[in-house]
């Protein structure tokens, strides 16, 4: 099992602070047209559970982007926080948003690297 790490960001202007008591070292990779439409390629996100703290959330907005999940944007710079799964409200949080990525494991087509 992977270790879990605490960790807590803002968005660009810091309008909207994520805190994730739950945060997987392994960053993961969609290819699907919705994630590359929203992240301009591959969306690379870390599996961060549901143990989630928001803070301005007045400043959040969330698309409904599918059936089974929605994304997170704030409203003032439009950087994009998360997406989250809705049956389970486990979030994918991008892999870049958290500042202390040191010992992250990427995996690419089954092969992963420690950076």
């Amino acid at each position: 099992m992977a270790d879990k790490r605490f960790g807590k960001a803002s968005c660009l202007c810091g309008s909207v602070t994520i805190t994730a008591n739950d945060i997987s070292d392994k960053v993961t990779a969609c290819h699907c047209d919705m994630c590359r439409k929203w992240s301009g390629g591959p969306a690379l996100a870390i599996e961060c559970g549901s143990e989630v703290t928001i803070d301005g959330e007045e400043h959040l907005s969330i698309y409904d982007s599918s059936a089974w999940a929605e994304r997170g944007f704030c409203k003032a710079c439009g950087t994009h926080l998360f997406y989250r799964i809705k049956q389970s409200n486990e979030y994918m949080i991008p892999a870049g948003f958290f500042q202390e990525k040191d010992g992250l494991a990427y995996y690419r087509d089954g092969d992963h690297r420690i950076i």
